[in-house]
């Protein structure tokens, strides 16, 4: 027997649990279906959702459809309430839209239609309520194909009419069907699996018209998913049962979940856990029976972990995508002065945890919890279910639209945290995305720049913070934030300063950058008399809404289109009055836009970021033994890194004509110093004329200027070379110094005077004497470098250590070695590294632009 997993979803009153309860019955599940109105459903079981006659918690329940054991889910249909129908989505084989026969193709029909695209969801569609007199089957479907898809086909009819409409939205069995062929069961299921058809029945879920026939379809068009042999399974709701034991309900995607077995998960906050499941249980409304084992393509509740999230993968599964849909108002808590703030607060956030829409900030100045949520209707939800898991009375004041801010332009974020042995310098890069894409993360830094397990705590940083704009305080959206550079110390630095050093790069690159405030829309359906749509389109144009022209039936109209929260909030009693009842207003969530009163909403709002200290943007520098802070608009005349959005010229130009540049400076100071040029002769030979007219230049045009470059080292670039560690490692010294020691000493010295001759940076050259008994340390300047002979005990590693220490702050510093302990403390010091062979190459390289431009010059003869 296949097994898959089915959710039911609509737009609220469509009659979605009367559905599901009628295929309950007629599946021989329960013995009688229930009803919404007498609060007599099977899956309504929350005292909340009798009360109010809606499904607000989605609620699961198993049956049979002849080879088919389905798991079915029913989800919330009103608005504020369809990010618990988002997270069902998550963990759903196929799924069943339930369409009003009267009312049609409604607002919040086409926000689900959008969230089932998303997740790639095949879906079947059930026309509802058609035994009403206004019930038009014709013009349901032609809006179904309109405003849905295409794609919709009629399964209302015998076998021969499914498989002509099935063939005719799908090209494969098109072919098929024109080539003569029976299209077979398995052959629809498949199209259906590919969202190819979208398989559409007809009926009435209160008289149990057309369920049969729903249910023979899905027995004959669907197929079960591959399931895979490891253990993997993804959660989508936490919950708790009526003695107060956690529950966390979970699709088994593959393998097998027993009793006592042990899980290992990161929990929201960091936490890696490894715990054992005490119970596994499977639900049909508010009752269950217990199992010893859970297996793949079941829905199943376990007890016994304490910090598992909705969209978190266990096992094989990756953690699902961040969610489509975003509490769109804000709410400030007023709770009863015997009622400890903190207590409520933690009662708050189990709350949270059960539904992540419910998003919880604590402000922590004014000691005061603030809620962001759907709507009106949520709001009251929650009253009451504080009332009923805890015990006392909360209500809520201020409500206001749930602002977000973005960038306009990429801006480059930089955050310094060095006090007394500390030290973290992060450079991030800050990119504008798409409305509605939300916050991405990502790296853009080499493991040479810096180490992995850094780059990885930066992600962890970025990823744990709610960050705030800087217009509102508001959480910012639509924004990629990558890890472009970044430093560390071997000695002084920890985790925590990363931590501080991420949070002030986030926010100054919000400072540096042009912010744009967003505010959440709707999409509306307004339906009005005939004779007040005049009214409807001005009252719209006045919210700086927009809308399409005007659909008539009979005498009333249907104006739809989009506008913004705050100016819809509270328009249904000014509808009712203008309209003596008739009216209707329909909305759903339709993303953020830029906001069309922003100034007024920040002149409202009133929020100084210079004084949230909380999240400043402003850097800690080290001097003198002592920390300093440094304001986030001069933070990087201070920086140890250069910048990322610093313009450059292509880089094949840029070498070129550094190198000629180079090697021309090179030989007009070599005709000027004998001992020099008796090093270049011996290097790239005898030149065969005057010295002084061979490098004689000659006018040219001038070379493109480079384009400006922030300034970011205030002294000149230093070259320190580990000596013996580069004789043993390029090939041609090392076998001089097989001869002689002194001999492959000398060779590299006049080597790397030509080479400083080139590059023109302060050359110092390290030989190791820490066994020569009694040696001092010996600093020499040999024509145009510096040659330095450590003293006794002291390695050439320990020296070099010593001195990037202390010039990096100011210089660009770079080391030529191979030695890796070398090279680890390089990096930490803040140096760059070259190995031997790199820098062989950039000597080679270096002799090769010299001789090139010799040649020219012997050319010009």
């Amino acid at each position: 027997m296949k097994k898959i997993i089915a959710g039911i979803t609509a737009h609220v009153d469509s009659g979605k649990t009367t559905l599901s309860e009628a295929m309950l019955y007629l599946s021989g599940e329960i013995r009688k279906p229930g009803r919404v109105d007498y609060g007599s459903s099977c899956l309504d079981t929350n005292i909340i959702e009798r009360d109010r006659g809606i499904t607000i918690f989605a609620h699961q329940a198993s049956l049979t459809a002849g080879n088919t054991k389905i798991t079915l889910l029913d989800t919330p249909g009103h608005v504020d309430f369809a990010a618990e129908t988002e997270r069902t989505m998550q963990v759903l084989d196929y799924a069943v839209l339930v369409i009003s026969g009267t009312d049609g193709v409604q607002s919040h029909s086409e926000t689900l239609w959008r969230l089932l695209e998303k997740y790639s969801i095949p879906v079947f569609i059930f026309v509802n309520k058609m035994d009403l007199p206004t019930a038009d089957k014709g013009a349901v479907m032609e809006q179904l194909r309109k405003r849905l898809s295409p794609l919709c086909a009629d399964f209302s009819g015998d076998s021969g009419s499914i498989a002509e409409n099935a063939a005719a939205c799908s090209e494969p069995l098109m072919e098929k069907y024109l080539d003569g062929d029976i299209l077979s069961d398995e052959d629809i299921a498949a199209a259906v699996c590919k969202r190819e058809v979208f398989p559409c029945c007809f009926g009435s879920a209160l008289k149990s018209d057309g369920v049969t026939e729903l249910l023979q379809i899905l027995d004959k068009y669907t197929a079960e998913p591959v399931r895979y042999d490891d253990f993997g399974a993804k959660v989508f709701k936490i919950s708790s049962d009526s003695k107060g034991n956690r529950l966390t309900f979970m699709k088994i995607c593959g393998g097998t979940l027993r009793v006592r077995d042990e899980l290992s998960y990161t929990s929201a906050n960091g936490e890696k856990l490894r715990e054992k499941v005490s119970s596994v249980r499977f639900y049909t409304g508010d009752k269950f029976r217990s199992a010893e084992a859970a297996f793949a393509g079941e829905i199943c509740a376990v007890t016994g972990l304490t910090a598992t999230c909705s969209g978190q993968g266990l096992g094989c599964e990756s953690n699902s995508e961040s969610a489509f849909l975003e509490p769109v108002m804000t709410y400030s808590a007023v709770i009863p002065q015997n009622i400890n703030i903190y207590s409520a607060l933690k009662d708050f956030r189990i709350l949270e945890a059960e539904d992540p829409q419910l998003h919880i900030l604590w402000n922590e100045q004014h000691r005061e919890i603030h809620v962001q949520l759907m709507g009106t209707v949520q709001l009251e939800v929650l009253s009451r279910l504080i009332k009923q898991r805890f015990g006392y009375e909360v209500s809520f004041e201020n409500g206001a639209v749930a602002y977000r801010e973005t960038i306009a332009a990429a801006a480059e974020g930089v955050g310094h945290y060095e006090p007394l042995c500390h030290y973290a310098e992060v450079h991030l890069l800050l990119e504008p995305l798409e409305r509605n894409s939300g916050l991405q993360f990502g790296v853009m830094c080499r493991d040479d720049d810096l180490d992995r397990n850094w780059q990885r705590l930066i992600l962890t940083h970025l990823e744990e913070k709610t960050h705030k704009g800087i217009l509102t305080g508001s959480p910012v959206t639509d924004m990629k934030i990558s890890l472009v550079s970044g430093k560390a110390h071997l000695k002084h630095t920890e985790g925590g300063d990363f931590r501080q050093a991420t949070y002030r790069a986030v926010r100054q690159g919000l400072r540096s950058a042009q912010s744009v405030l967003l505010e959440p829309y709707y999409n509306y359906t307004l339906e009005v008399p005939t004779e007040c749509v005049g009214r409807a389109m001005t009252d719209i144009q006045n919210m700086h809404g927009s809308f399409s022209a005007p659909q008539q039936k009979d005498d009333m109209s249907e104006l739809t289109g989009t506008a913004p929260v705050a100016e819809l909030n509270g328009y249904q009693q000014i509808l009712t009055g203008y309209t003596r009842g008739k009216g209707r207003l329909f909305c759903s969530p339709a993303g953020y836009r830029e906001c069309h009163n922003a100034d007024e909403v920040i002149a409202r709002i009133g929020y100084d970021c210079d004084s949230d200290v909380e999240n400043t943007a402003d850097s800690v520098f080290c001097a003198h033994g002592a920390g300093f802070n440094v304001k986030w608009n001069e933070v990087q005349e201070y920086m140890h890194l250069p910048s990322v959005m610093k313009v450059s010229q292509p880089y094949e130009e840029e070498v070129h004509i550094s190198s000629y540049r180079r090697a021309e400076s090179f030989i007009d100071r070599a005709a000027e110093d004998k001992e020099l040029m008796e090093i270049f002769q011996r290097t790239y030979g005898k030149i065969n004329s005057d010295v002084r007219k061979a490098f004689k230049r000659v006018k040219k045009e001038p070379a493109p200027a480079k384009a400006p470059k922030l300034p970011v080292y205030t002294g000149p670039d230093y070259l320190l070379v580990d000596g013996y560690n580069i004789i043993f490692a390029w090939d041609e010294l090392k076998a001089a110094a097989a001869e002689s020691l002194d001999s492959a000493r000398s060779q590299l010295i006049n080597i790397l005077c030509s080479y400083q001759g080139y590059k023109q940076c302060e050359l110092i050259l390290v030989f190791d004497a820490y066994k020569v008994r009694g040696g001092r340390e010996k600093i020499e300047k040999y024509c145009n470098i510096t040659i330095v002979y450590t003293k006794e005990s002291e390695t050439a590693d320990s020296y070099i250590e010593k001195v990037t220490h202390q010039l990096s702050e100011k210089h660009r510093v770079r080391v030529a070695t191979s030695d890796g302990l070398e090279q680890l403390i390089i990096l930490g010091n803040g140096a760059m590294r070259i190995s031997a062979d790199e820098f062989h190459h950039e000597v080679r390289e270096a002799e090769k632009a010299v001789k090139e431009y010799i040649s020219t010059l012997n050319n010009r003869r």
